[in-house]
């Protein structure tokens, strides 16, 4: 049974960082109402497995080996995917998801830290933005949802690279969304709080009790819980939406 989600069906999809966590969730979402989806990870064995999954389970999918933090190679990986997609309708949905950490404090941190971080999570969104929106815009339709975050707006201590990365995507978002709005194309971010996922598996039981006393709705969120404000931002539903943010975090930051 499809989900309903309005405007999703038989429409080609990208999802970047979609083979683990929260990306896989999206990529289930879209697979589930009926999109065809392209998915991304860094090695192409592990998009293969994850995207072989939902065709057994009935869905269209693809996966593309895509490493965003190799600027010039993701670059040309993308410009050829709009390449290939022109003549048949481009990939009018896009959920920028792929990110990376290198934590540790500023004064520690190298400049290859800092810049890895911000070449994998910033300009992976503007390569893959730049690429594939003109098909968006010949369509005179399109959705674009990128994945920030909560430190975005809270800051965390030992993440100054990452937290600025995912504020980077908040001012691309609105910036991006008064240059293509006039031409059907939305563009829209959520920030996903603390989800359980394997980094936040990963943590010392006292760590996790830790993050429940800041959610004031006293759970980690599940990737599902991401996925699903991403597929009311690509459907039809949301038509009328567009350079917003979407906090999906349990209260943290109201």
């Amino acid at each position: 049974m499809k989900l309903g989600l309005p405007g999703i069906e038989g429409r080609r999809a990208l999802v970047t960082g979609g083979s683990r966590g929260i990306g896989r969730a999206i990529a289930g979402m879209l697979a589930e109402a009926g999109a065809e989806v392209w998915l991304t990870a860094r090695e192409q064995s592990r998009a293969d497995e994850v995207a072989a999954g939902l065709v057994r389970a009935g869905a269209q999918a693809r996966g593309v080996a895509l490493d965003l933090s190799d600027s010039g190679g993701a670059s040309q990986q993308i410009e050829a995917l709009a390449r290939e997609t022109k003549a048949d309708g481009g990939i009018p949905l896009v959920v920028h998801n792929a990110g990376m950490t290198r934590d540790g404090l500023l004064m520690r941190m190298t400049l290859e830290q800092w810049e890895e971080v911000l070449r994998a999570n910033l300009t992976g969104a503007y390569l893959v933005t730049k690429w594939l929106v003109p098909g968006m815009i010949r369509a005179r339709y399109g959705r674009i949802v990128v994945v920030s975050s909560v430190v975005a707006r809270m800051g965390n201590p030992g993440q100054s690279n990452y937290a600025a990365s995912k504020a980077g995507l908040l001012g691309f978002v609105r910036s991006v969304a008064r240059e293509v709005g006039g031409r059907g194309v939305t563009v829209n971010a959520v920030a996903p709080g603390y989800i359980d996922t394997d980094m936040t598996r990963s943590l010392p039981a006292a760590a996790r009790e830790k993050l429940l006393e800041l959610v004031p709705l006293g759970r980690l969120g599940q990737p599902e819980d991401v996925a699903a404000a991403v597929g009311f931002l690509l459907s039809e539903a949301a038509g009328y939406i567009t350079g917003e943010v979407l906090d999906v975090n349990g209260g943290m930051d109201m």
